[in-house]
């Protein structure tokens, strides 16, 4: 009988011990899927900043040209500008010659 009780708690830590293995396996393959989902979620985020990076140089390309269409329209406006000046200076000093 003095063995009883040992054999018992032999019995009751190994059923512990079991319970805690089964346990541990579930947490790590929840884990595990945890992990996967996660790699997934990454690699659809990378794809999704390369997407944008690609659509931003686009937008900064296509600023770029505008810029330069702004550029060259500002420069024509200034242009139209001093000519008419000049023209209304010379209509001026011609009706003050007439005068």
């Amino acid at each position: 009988m003095p063995g009883e009780p040992a054999q018992s708690e032999i019995c009751t830590l190994t059923r512990s011990f079991e319970l805690a293995g089964e346990r541990t396996d579930r947490e790590f393959g929840i884990v595990k899927g945890d992990l996967t989902a996660l790699r997934l979620q990454v690699s659809n985020f990378d794809q999704r900043i390369s997407t944008l990076g690609s659509k931003v140089d686009e937008l900064a390309d296509e600023m770029r040209g505008l810029s330069e269409k702004f550029g060259h329209l500002s420069a024509k406006v200034d242009r139209n500008q001093t000519k008419i000046v000049e023209l209304l200076t010379r209509l001026v000093d011609k009706s003050t010659d007439a005068s």
